[in-house]
């Protein structure tokens, strides 16, 4: 194995990696940031009202995004697979 194919093949893992954990990592932030501007205005700093709609939306977003992240994943782990006979 070549030093350019291990670095293009770990670029390509943490590229997949980015894509699948995004939507995730956004509306969980996106929802942590209302959840916030929402507790300084009423000043209510209870911290299972940060916890459990993050918990909510990261479990919608994985129903919704789900089969998209799966595909995404087997799709990268097939370009895997197949690449090996040309390494050797």
């Amino acid at each position: 194995m070549h030093s350019d194919l291990a670095l293009k093949m770990t670029a390509d893992l943490f590229w997949t990696g980015l894509l699948v954990c995004l939507p995730i990592l956004a509306i969980t932030m996106l929802v942590g940031l209302v959840i916030s501007v929402l507790q300084v205005v009423t000043q209510v700093q209870e911290m299972s009202l940060t916890i459990v709609p993050k918990l909510l939306a990261a479990g919608v977003v994985a129903i919704a995004f789900g089969p998209w992240m799966l595909r995404t994943l087997c799709s990268f782990a097939v370009g895997l697979w197949s690449q090996i006979p040309g390494m050797f």
